[in-house]
């Protein structure tokens, strides 16, 4: 199972973090939605802080470059093996960060890797 944390998880059914989270609960994927909002995605319910969660596959990030530093810490502190930067949340910063923790990195659209069955 890829346990998949979303980083910037939106209630919103226009955002593209919502579209990604239903998507992979179709898939049977256990996701674990974190964002700045309080909603729902579907019948999970989005996470505002910062829980401990164990046995991560991947994180795949719907935040601004910026907005991500204040999660560096958080997000090596999970040890995932692999973090997805979807389009727009390109950061070679934390890109270095993870690879140098052993971390897989890849520039992709976890929609798109979806679609393709190659998640």
């Amino acid at each position: 199972m890829k346990k998949t944390v979303v980083l910037g998880a939106s209630p919103s059914p226009n955002r593209v973090s919502y579209s990604a989270i239903i998507k992979l609960l179709n898939k049977g994927i256990e996701v674990i939605p974190i964002g700045i909002r309080e909603g729902e995605v579907g019948e999970v319910e989005i996470i505002r802080d910062r829980p401990e969660i164990e046995d991560v596959h991947t994180i795949t990030l719907y935040l601004n470059p910026q907005l991500q530093k204040q999660y560096y810490d958080y997000i090596l502190s999970l040890k995932p093996k692999r973090i997805i930067f979807n389009p727009g949340t390109e950061n070679s910063e934390l890109f270095k960060l993870a690879k140098e923790s052993g971390i897989e990195t890849e520039y992709a659209c976890t929609l798109v890797l979806l679609a393709l069955d190659d998640y």
